[in-house]
């Protein structure tokens, strides 16, 4: 497979794409007045303790406080044991012996609620696990990860992890005995996939770059007033070489040249055998423009994706969940009809598992495929769908088919996706995808005017109305109207206003 990454930098927008066989993959924005925060530590201050909903607001010096659920506190052995020395214990006992300390996991702490351990007031390191999405705040988590080029760093946690996506069993566990080797005590490192032929020289560069950096986070936390940013992850165009520029990528090309410097220096000292897969891009189009990206990027954007058989599926994505429904569309198929269903369904399974990826779609997923009796058929589905999502790096769960065709999957959601990235409410219908319809305002009109009738003497009512309500007034509705002008006694005037929203009249009466 080929593939490339193509990042277009300006002083007010960063655009990485990630192109696999011709054909974008990932997109990825960051802006500077919109930067996303997930990875960055603060120092921040504990302002509510929820014991209902187990969880408590944390000022980390943002706009909104973050959201800490009990399973994501972490403190350490000596102030948990101070703190239960103090308080009364679930179960009615007090204190604590250190011996049982020693040996809990207070990582996973069982039985302990959110107000055992957290206070109003108390100051806490925290890390940025999700942006903050529409009108929720940041999600928190005391368990730091620290991420290099070949190793996820975990300061506060003993455990060693192999990612998922290094199958060879023989790989896994020669990995796995070199970090054994190398890691101090106690602390827990994840081998990532593009590890998988790293030297333990590599490895070991790598880990001596994170423990020098977490000795460096804790300094200045030491050093901070709460709240403060502690701890800032690399900008995107950083994270593009560590995250996704890999030996499976042929080249990475960009078209600015300060830019294309500082990547340079950093491959240099992090990936230096990718080195020369960097290239600076000074062609007479854009570079997005000259390989089609504008145009794919576009088309991510609306709701309606066609199929190549001349089906399509409809993405629909609320605040709670996101719904794509599947359609034959334009597709007759050729044989039957069950048949027609399922290519069209099995068609659907690849797009859906690309839009996904490409849109950053996260959350709840709900996919209404067109019902199938072929119980072999649906198995085959099933297992299409889980083999489509692999390449994705997000975390995906996928439920089997429900009896009414519908699949069930949760995908791992960090930051927002690609419409709430790049698009904003409408100004007319705020969001909501719909408006009034001219008939609807018309008799909302018709029923206030008879409504105050009675209250007003004047002879004349002046309406000022959308002219498109105001064509409908006075043809589709005009004889409405002049039934209105008979039992109010009262002259109608309607004035089309050109700048008025379409829903939005005023009435004004008049001696």
């Amino acid at each position: 497979m080929s593939s490339k990454i193509l990042i277009n930098a300006t002083s007010y927008e960063i655009r990485i794409a990630l192109v696999e066989n011709g054909q974008l993959a990932e997109f990825h924005l960051q802006r500077p007045t919109e930067k996303g925060l997930v990875g960055n530590i603060y120092r921040g201050r504990v302002v509510r303790v929820l014991p209902g909903m187990q969880a408590a607001f944390i000022d980390v010096g943002l706009e909104r406080t973050g959201f800490l659920y009990v399973d994501d506190v972490y403190i350490s052995n000596a102030d948990l044991e101070a703190r239960m020395m103090k308080k009364e214990l679930p179960h009615g006992k007090t204190g604590i012996s250190s011996s049982s300390m020693a040996d809990t996991d207070i990582n996973r702490h069982s039985g302990m609620n959110i107000e055992d351990l957290l206070t109003e007031g108390q100051e806490i390191t925290v890390q940025i696990g999700k942006d903050p999405i529409g009108t929720k705040g940041a999600r928190l988590t005391c368990h730091i990860t620290l991420p290099c080029r070949n190793l996820v760093f975990m300061p506060l946690t003993d455990h060693i992890g192999i990612s998922r996506k290094i199958e060879a069993e023989e790989i896994r566990q020669t990995l796995k005995e070199r970090i054994e080797i190398l890691r101090p005590t106690g602390t827990g490192f994840i081998v990532r996939t593009v590890a998988e032929h790293a030297s333990l020289e590599e490895l070991e560069a790598d880990m001596e770059f994170l423990l020098l950096l977490w000795d460096e986070i804790q300094d200045i936390s030491n050093r901070s007033t709460v709240p403060a940013l502690i701890y800032e992850d690399l900008d995107i165009t950083f994270r593009s070489v560590r995250d996704l520029f890999t030996s499976e990528v042929n080249s990475l090309i960009l078209d600015d040249e300060k830019t294309y410097e500082k990547l340079s220096r950093f491959v240099q000292t992090f990936a230096p055998k990718l080195q020369d897969r960097i290239s600076f891009y000074q062609g007479p189009s854009p570079l997005f423009e000259a390989h089609g990206i504008e145009v794919e990027i576009s088309r991510a954007m609306g709701k309606k994706v066609w199929l190549r058989s001349g089906g399509y599926i409809i993405i629909e994505t609320t605040e709670a969940l996101s719904v794509i429904d599947v359609n034959t569309g334009r597709f007759v198929g050729k044989n039957d009809l069950e048949e027609t269903i399922f290519k069209t369904n099995m068609e659907a399974v690849k797009e859906i598992a690309y839009q996904l990826r490409l849109r950053n779609i996260g959350g709840i997923i709900i996919i209404d495929f067109i019902d199938m009796e072929d119980e072999l058929h649906r198995e085959e589905l099933f297992t299409s769908f889980k083999e489509a999502v692999k390449k994705d790096k997000s975390r995906v769960n996928i439920l089997k088919l429900t009896e009414f065709g519908l699949v069930q999957m949760t995908r791992k959601r960090n930051s927002e996706n690609l419409n709430q990235m790049m698009c904003e409410p409408c100004h007319c219908c705020a969001g909501e995808g719909v408006l009034k319809s001219r008939r609807t305002i018309c008799y909302d009109i018709f029923r206030k005017i008879s409504r105050n009738t009675l209250r007003n003497s004047g002879t004349n009512i002046t309406l000022k109305v959308h002219p498109r309500v105001a064509d409908m007034l006075l043809n589709e509705e005009g004889a409405i109207t002049n039934e209105l002008e008979r039992d109010t006694g009262k002259r109608l005037v309607i004035v089309p206003v050109k700048n008025i929203h379409i829903e939005k009249y005023e009435i004004s009466w008049e001696r």
